[in-house]
């Protein structure tokens, strides 16, 4: 090998590597409290996109991840997130069918969105309001409300 062709290569790799330098990503912990009862499991919707929330159906999320419930409580972690915004939307699934089950027209299951202590006819959920920016690590805990 030539020492231009060495030196070629050696700074296409130098410089390849500066091109494409990784992203760091970030950890979210997401915890549910004062559930009503230890039956079923929590299910956990991340959504980074305006206009991602009300899903009813669970089909807008970025990521989706159950959770077992442990004395009234569950926690689970979206790990390798890219820094951004990001809003949170819970399900406790009793019946464990992955929907949201409905009486007339309220949930029967208990829902929740980041940045939510109630939820009704003036304060329904959308992502402007749900979301927050992930920066870093991060923990918050969203209220679940039975209606």
């Amino acid at each position: 090998m030539s020492v231009l062709t060495y030196i070629s290569l050696t700074t296409m790799l130098l410089l390849s590597s500066f091109m494409n330098p990784s992203e760091e990503t970030f950890s979210l912990s997401v915890e549910v409290n004062e559930l009503r009862n230890s039956t079923g499991v929590v299910q956990f919707a991340l959504y980074n996109e305006v206009g991602s929330i009300p899903d009813e159906h669970y089909e807008n999320y970025y990521r989706l991840l159950s959770g077992r419930i442990v004395n009234g409580s569950s926690r689970i972690t979206f790990e390798h997130l890219p820094p951004g915004s990001y809003a949170v939307n819970i399900l406790h699934d009793e019946n464990k069918n992955g929907k949201i089950d409905k009486g007339m027209i309220l949930p029967k299951e208990g829902i929740g969105f980041s940045n939510f202590g109630s939820i009704g006819l003036r304060n329904r959920p959308n992502y402007d309001k749900a979301s927050f920016e992930l920066k870093g690590n991060r923990t918050i805990e969203v209220k679940v409300i039975y209606m």
